[in-house]
């Protein structure tokens, strides 16, 4: 048997809860909440190194090059990246992979992980992962607790047997509790909280799938046999993917299985599944006040003050049990013990067709990025960062002309039948209708402001003849 352990990490939510800075287009596992990295760095960086494969990771078809280019950052080989058609939860994600590398291996030992969860003890956990590995091995499913230091509400409980070594035989699930029995749980001794962690092999998941979700195996392996290579990704068949159920492998699977066992972590552990959590874990004065980015807190106390612009500075003057998250266009200002509610917030501002919603005020491209500076009636203005080697693809417009002020690095334009490089301070001007397109040939980041000008200036106003992505 293989002791080699093949990280499974699922990337593929959108959650609300911590809007303004995660949003559909840009969820919270990209960004960086706690310290420099994102928390799905974080989570691949503690799942590699000795003893660790490269990760299989299951993700959402718009978030493909994010992922890859954050893997890139840390230094982590990419690996195998599956795309979901469409969300399909938890269960779908985590069998596909799974199947994946039951092709190669069907022993292949896997550690299924979200990839927006906070562990910092990154030696710690990995130490826990080790104790479940003989049980994994001999055909169980293991999963990891956290002992509770509070009466959550917000999580699921695992019962265990008290004071039971590890691994030990899992009682039974429990989902997130009324206040007066977490505190009955806390105190008991026999309950942890769920991670959301499974330590299995791939032998062992198709198993317990077909014995509990049959239709879903079937599907899942279509999906998988009829699944498409796409500049290195694998892209899941789109008909059979649509057909599974949208559950978790907890209802789908994990709640019927008779073979799972529980492993305590006792390092920290969140979900960061709100503000209040992230407030949690950041670093605060004597009056219990935390800042990052350009924020002035003046007589605050237990109180969260987050600017995510540089040239947007935040100020709270008094306030107390508060979040106000400053993004450059939205702001939240929050009862820190209410910030469980911003779902319902969202799908408010999703009802009223506010585009803050959804969208992410910097669009990722796979060639780098851009972001509204402003915008009005016939005229859109750009800031737009192309990384080194990269290129957007062959286009014309039929609505709009461009305008493209080079403000670092050098640029290869091609516009029409010539091709030039432009420098800093230098431009150039795109006709409407004009073939073009923007390279970076050089080692270091190519930053424009581009101006576009037309009747109507949508994404969608896009003709591609060529493009290396294969959009």
């Amino acid at each position: 048997m293989t002791t080699t352990i093949t990280p499974v990490i699922l990337c593929g939510g959108s959650g609300t809860r911590l809007w303004p800075l995660s949003r559909k287009s840009y969820p919270k596992q990209f960004a960086a909440l706690i310290g420099d990295t994102s928390l799905f760095q974080q989570t691949a960086l503690r799942l590699s190194g000795p003893g660790f494969a490269a990760p299989v990771t299951v993700t959402n078809q718009a978030f493909r090059f994010i992922v890859t280019q954050q893997l890139a950052e840390v230094g982590i080989d990419p690996g195998a990246v599956l795309l979901e058609p469409s969300s399909r939860n938890t269960a779908p994600a985590l069998l596909a992979a799974a199947l994946r590398l039951a092709q190669h291996d069907p022993e292949a030992l896997i550690l299924a992980a979200p990839s927006d969860h906070h562990m910092p003890d990154a030696p710690a956990f990995r130490a826990a992962v080790q104790t479940g590995v003989t049980t994994a091995q001999a055909g169980g499913i293991v999963t990891f607790g956290i002992r509770p230091d509070r009466a959550e509400t917000a999580y699921g409980y695992l019962e265990i047997s008290p004071d039971a070594p590890s691994p030990s035989p899992l009682r039974r699930f429990v989902e997130k509790p009324d206040r007066a029995t977490a505190e009955a749980m806390m105190s008991d001794g026999g309950h942890l909280w769920n991670s959301g962690v499974f330590l299995f092999t791939a032998r062992t998941m198709i198993a317990a799938c077909a014995r509990h979700a049959p239709k879903m195996l079937a599907n899942i392996r279509d999906a998988i046999g009829r699944a498409r290579p796409d500049l290195g990704f694998l892209r899941l068949a789109e008909e059979p993917w649509a057909a599974c159920d949208d559950v978790s492998v907890d209802v789908a699977i994990m709640e019927k299985a008779d073979n799972l066992s529980v492993v305590e972590y006792t390092g920290h552990w969140s979900d960061l599944g709100g503000w209040d959590a992230v407030y949690r874990h950041a670093a605060t004065d004597g009056t219990g006040t935390a800042t990052h980015g350009p924020a002035l807190a003046v007589d605050c106390a237990d109180t969260m003050l987050r600017s995510e612009s540089a040239g947007q500075h935040i100020v709270g003057l008094g306030l107390r049990d508060i979040v106000a998250i400053a993004m450059p266009d939205a702001v939240l200002i929050a009862d820190r013990s209410r910030s469980g509610e911003l779902g319902g917030v969202v799908a408010q501002l999703r009802a009223m067709g506010a585009a803050q919603a959804d969208t992410f005020p910097k669009d990722h491209r796979p060639w780098g990025f851009f972001e509204t500076l402003i915008k009005g009636h016939r005229f859109h203005v750009k800031r737009i960062v192309v990384d080194p080697g990269a290129a957007l693809s062959l286009q014309s417009h039929v609505h709009r002309a461009e305008h493209w002020v080079v403000v670092a690095g050098t640029a290869r334009v091609t516009n029409g039948e010539e091709i030039t490089l432009v420098g800093e301070n230098e431009s150039v001007f795109i006709p409407l209708g004009a073939r073009h397109r923007l390279e970076n040939p050089g080692k270091l980041p190519v930053e424009l402001i581009e101006v576009q000008t037309g009747a109507y200036l949508g994404e969608d106003d896009i003709i591609r003849f060529e493009d290396p992505y294969q959009r």
